[in-house]
């Protein structure tokens, strides 16, 4: 359409008469006189504008995904760092608590023992030395550890203090194969010495070749000549296994030590020996170990006799089960299927036959 002075007036007479239709559409609510025109004009336009919405809404959409995509990346990096923040935290939580329980272990154990002790954290693994079996530990001279100091953890012996550094120092630990200690049987007081074997269990050579040792059986530290390198008392293990002793002059036993020296972390230093042997007091209490029970079947004989004319057996017996031996039956000629002869006083089964 070309601009000229009719056109124009054209187009300024069509916006008057839109403004006056949308005012009496206003003003006549639900009762408008222009309703029928617009619901002619819905039903012609409608399909039209759907087909339209349905063609343009994908490109739309894409366009704001794009213009949004800056801040959801946004968002989701935010939201990834503080995932993994809450897992360190809930990591470092769950480490703080299996160290306080190790800490707590290690306080008792020192209490039971009246051990003086420094805490300590193992901060390395080997040394320089050579030493196939070593840790190093955060603590040294400026916190009053010296050589041949005694180290333990809240299960029991962990080695002993061999060089020592201002704020660090090197332990030899318990399965060294260079490592000696004393030890003592508990409750027998058998001597030996429990020597290192690396990955397997410590061997113990008892001084007396005759102790009688069986498995389960714990050892403790016997102690050294004014308590260095060993104060007297620390637990060092239990009896796996024991040697025939063959005549010797001592015996040999194998001891798992109760302490893990894979998973070493909080350790403490001897640095006051106890006034007096704790002797056993250090060792933890024994679990006790609930009898399992004992099942026996009997077989009562039965005076009945069979067509044939063999003797008859009652096989209904009951299961009988108890923690303890079970009673024999009297002599009227009662069998018990453990192996032990319960028949009459003559020490003979009876069974009655009869034709």
């Amino acid at each position: 359409m070309r601009d000229t002075r009719e056109s124009r007036l054209l187009l300024v007479l069509l916006i008057a008469i839109a403004f006056a239709l949308i005012t009496v559409d206003i003003r006549g609510g639900e009762e408008s006189p222009v309703d029928g025109a617009r619901q002619v004009a819905a039903s012609v336009f409608g399909p039209v504008e759907n087909g339209v919405a349905s063609a343009v809404n994908p490109v739309g959409n894409a366009i704001g995904a794009v213009r949004d995509s800056g801040s959801r990346h946004d968002r989701i990096s935010a939201l990834q760092q503080e995932n993994a923040a809450l897992k360190q935290k809930l990591g470092s939580d769950d480490r703080n608590r299996s160290r306080v329980r190790e800490l707590d272990n290690m306080l008792n154990k020192a209490g039971a023992g009246q051990y003086g002790i420094k805490g300590a954290e193992v901060i390395a693994i080997g040394a320089a030395q050579g030493f196939s079996w070593t840790v190093t530990i955060d603590i040294g001279a400026n916190d009053g550890i010296k050589r041949d100091m005694t180290v333990l953890n809240g299960d029991g012996l962990v080695g002993r203090v061999t060089t020592v550094g201002p704020n660090t120092a090197t332990v030899l630990l318990a399965n060294d194969p260079d490592f000696t200690v004393g030890t003592r049987m508990e409750k027998t007081d058998e001597l030996g010495f429990a020597t290192g074997q690396g990955d397997r269990p410590l061997s113990v050579q008892l001084l007396n070749g005759k102790a009688k040792v069986k498995k389960g059986d714990r050892l403790v530290t016997f102690g050294s000549s004014r308590d260095k390198p060993f104060v007297p008392g620390v637990p060092v293990g239990e009896v796996v296994r024991v040697d025939p002793s063959g005549g010797d002059l001592t015996r040999t036993l194998y001891v798992r030590p109760f302490v893990g020296f894979t998973k070493l972390d909080i350790v403490g230093v001897v640095v006051v020996a106890p006034r007096e042997d704790p002797r056993d007091t250090v060792l933890p209490p024994k679990s006790k170990v609930r009898p399992t029970p004992t099942v026996t079947v009997t077989v009562t004989p039965s005076a009945n006799a069979s067509p044939n004319g063999e003797s008859g057996l009652d096989t209904t017996g009951g299961v009988n089960a108890s923690a303890g031996p079970t009673p024999s039956p009297n002599a009227s000629g009662n069998a018990d299927v453990n192996g032990t002869d319960t028949g009459s006083g003559d020490g003979t089964d009876q069974v009655d036959e009869q034709e």
